[in-house]
């Protein structure tokens, strides 16, 4: 009997740019595509936007900043107790699956060793209640928990709080070229009702296969941080497909799923310095391969796996876009780049001139 067939590395690089709506860009509405992507990363307020522009045909970023003020998106710790915007819609889901996560890493910190003599039920609870009344930061919450806790320590308590209960960020933090600080509310509260977590992992997966696979039980911890993955996908595998890629590694996939030839074409893409490709997946090799990021806002993929970063800044009225690239590209090639650099300043800032500058390697 046969075994798994094998998926080559641009296999599965065309597989997961397909997924994750990066080989042409769709005309999905862009609440629809936060659904499809189980959220994006947004520990950079702006990043989701980036990403969005990157995967959306005529994005318009201030819809998705109106939509933060209405209330039909929101900003939470949720998968790797990292900050996502996910919809309103969606976030009982992915919070119910995810609140293991928030629990195990505070768990893991300083913070739980100084919280340890207090009942940490009775500091959430009075914290949420804090949170009910007004938004509130870290920082400001820590000293109203100190008045009833003076011998701990409050910022120990106020994180207590962030993690163990289900909190959103509130605007202005989030909105399109505006800043704010980092203040929470409790889901309830800001949404209107008690949202009713869901901790269904096995449909969580099939979504995680849906926007990231083909992909392994170590891509999905790493995406997810959860843990015990491996009945999960012992439980799912009747209706999967199986693979292995090119070091043996078993990888799970849904039947239907598109899986691309590997020698489609992948446009030039910007994205942002997290983004859901770069971090969802264990081995990243299948959009990185024999480069080391400089640590810049962001990457620029060309022919699907990254060959370059790129950073904005603004001075004397005007955008400076700068691409440092990674890998040798053709003159053909770094011309496409330097068309999206110059796409990228034009949703950055469509009122400022800007200038491009692309230095190969």
């Amino acid at each position: 009997m046969a075994g798994p067939d094998t998926l080559s590395r641009r296999s599965l690089n065309r597989a997961t740019l397909a997924r994750q709506l990066l080989l042409e860009r769709s005309s999905m509405h862009h609440l629809d595509a936060i659904d499809h992507l189980v959220g994006l990363q947004a520990q950079n307020p702006h990043d989701p936007y980036i990403g969005l522009w990157a995967r959306l045909q005529g994005f318009d970023p201030l819809q998705l900043s109106g939509a933060l003020e209405q209330k039909l998106v929101v900003r939470a710790q949720l998968m790797r107790a990292t900050i996502h915007l996910v919809t309103a819609a969606d976030y009982p889901a992915v919070a119910g699956a995810t609140a293991p996560v928030l629990r195990r890493v505070f768990g893991s910190t300083s913070y739980a060793k100084s919280t340890a003599a207090v009942d940490r039920d009775e500091v959430v609870a009075t914290g949420v209640s804090l949170l009910e009344e007004r938004p509130l930061s870290r920082a400001e919450l820590a000293p109203e928990l100190a008045v009833r806790w003076p011998e701990i320590d409050p910022t120990s308590l106020a994180m207590a709080v962030t993690y163990l209960s289900p909190l959103v960020q509130v605007p202005p933090r989030g909105l399109w070229n505006r800043t704010g600080q980092a203040r929470w509310a409790s889901a309830g509260s800001w949404l209107g009702h008690a949202p009713v977590a869901v901790a269904d992992l096995d449909r969580l997966m099939i979504r995680y296969l849906t926007a990231f696979g083909p992909a392994s039980v170590a891509d999905a911890r790493a995406w997810s941080n959860l843990t015990a993955l491996s009945e999960v996908f012992a439980r799912l595998r009747p209706g999967l497909a199986v693979f292995r890629d090119e070091q043996g590694r078993e990888l799970f996939d849904l039947p239907d799923a598109p899986r691309p030839d590997p020698d489609t074409p992948a446009p030039v893409r910007f994205l942002p310095e997290y983004d859901n490709v770069m971090l969802g997946h264990a081995d990243r090799t299948r959009v990185m391969v024999g480069v080391h990021p400089l640590g810049w806002l962001g990457n620029v993929l060309v022919d699907g796996f990254l060959a370059g970063q790129w950073k904005r800044t603004r001075a004397k009225g005007r955008l400076l876009v700068e691409v440092e690239m990674l890998t040798k590209q053709t003159r053909a090639r770094l011309g496409e780049v330097e068309a999206e650099a110059a796409a990228a300043a034009d949703l950055l800032a469509p009122d400022l001139d800007h200038d491009v500058v692309v230095t190969p390697v």
